[in-house]
């Protein structure tokens, strides 16, 4: 067994900082992965802004260190990754892929924790911080960095920090009733009948005169496939008809959910489907596992699967809503967020995400408006 440490730096808020794709960073696989798309040991140096001797000289340190050669040590031939190599990079892809809503949070938690060192007056003392518990969503992970930026001109405004919380869309809402947070979120078809699956999920949790509803985004769902859909694969039936290997999401997720009312609409069931009950902890694993080739297909969002470069059979476009207690609704912080989904800037921002739209986006709205099978 290789002994891991973790490790975190602090640098400023770009725009760069919040789209690179690895909450952790590694020389050895940033190395690797230049190695991979450059295939030379000068362009990965290039790449990455270091010069050929510092990478040469790491190449043949890791490789001393690890025992086992890194890549093919080929006089005038494209630098290529071994075996061993290859598996190192899967591996490090899959665990960020799994651990990546984790991560997310541990990060969220050491920069609420230094912005408090880092800023004065009100902000530090923990006044505008809004707690999220939310099914997992690249475009609140945007949200959380834009929200955090102050904002400039005649209206400018101080950042306003989320602290976010990933989990199931039916365990974020249950964590909003027992006020373990101000604001949750949670997804499901906008067009699904009153009886379906995630009309019985949540309607027991939202309580008219209690909740309200927030627009946020809608985004699109479907199957995530080897590049090119080698399988052809078109719906779920399909996917059961051909025996294809499924990697699903947790109970309580609203993929989950998802999945449930597709088999239902199709007439399958559970069993009908091979790797029901293997299950991956986000859409990003789902992704990587479809990637890696440990399974032939899985259910999640575009976004997801472009990031990891599959192939994407859209199903469905599914309504992300945010919802938080009425009482909560004039409270700075939560006012100041409202803002902040209104303004253009953050819906041209989220307008640009792969796969994704504003949906009445910061709008307060009645549960029927904006979930059809309430009624």
């Amino acid at each position: 067994m290789r002994k891991i440490e973790l490790s975190y730096t602090l640098t400023p808020a770009t725009p760069e900082r919040s789209s690179h794709p690895a909450l952790l960073r590694n020389p050895m696989m940033d190395v690797l992965h230049a190695l991979r798309s450059s295939g030379s040991i000068s362009g990965a140096a290039r790449e990455l802004g270091l010069s050929y001797r510092h990478v040469w000289g790491q190449l043949k340190d890791w490789e001393a260190g690890l025992g086992q050669q890194l890549i093919f040590w080929e006089r005038g031939q494209a630098a290529r990754l071994t075996p061993f190599g290859e598996r190192l990079l899967m591996a490090e892809r899959l665990a960020q892929a799994r651990l990546g809503p984790q991560m997310e949070n541990l990060r969220a938690e050491l920069e609420r924790a230094f912005a408090m060192a880092f800023e004065e007056g009100q902000h530090a003392s923990g006044g505008d911080v809004i707690t999220l518990y939310a099914s997992h969503d690249h475009a609140l992970a945007e949200l959380q960095q834009h929200a955090g930026a102050a904002t400039e001109g005649r209206h400018a405004a101080p950042p306003l920090h989320m602290d976010i919380r990933f989990c199931g869309s039916v365990d974020a809402i249950r964590a909003l009733n027992e006020g373990r947070c101000e604001l949750a979120g949670f997804h499901t078809q906008p067009f699904a009948a009153a009886g379906s699956l995630s009309a019985r999920a949540y309607r027991p949790l939202l309580k008219p005169g209690l909740h309200k509803i927030i627009g946020f985004a809608r985004r699109s769902q479907g199957l995530m496939v080897a590049p090119g859909n080698p399988l052809r694969l078109r719906d779920i039936g399909d996917v059961s008809r051909l025996q294809a290997r499924f990697v699903n999401r947790a109970i309580g997720t609203g993929t989950r959910l998802l999945l449930d009312e597709l088999l239902a609409q199709a007439t399958l069931l559970p069993m009908d489907i091979v790797g029901y009950h293997n299950v991956e902890s986000s859409h990003a694993a789902v992704a990587q596992a479809v990637a890696s080739g440990s399974a032939d297909v899985g259910l999640g969002t575009e976004y997801a699967a472009r990031a990891q470069g599959l192939g994407f059979v859209p199903l469905t476009e599914e309504r992300y809503l945010l919802v938080c207690l009425k009482s909560a609704l004039e409270q700075a912080p939560m006012q100041r967020l409202l803002q902040r989904l209104r303004s253009r800037a953050w819906q041209e921002r989220l307008n640009a995400l792969p796969g994704y739209a504003t949906d009445h986006c910061g709008e307060v709205a009645a549960m029927k408006r904006l979930l059809p099978w309430w009624d």
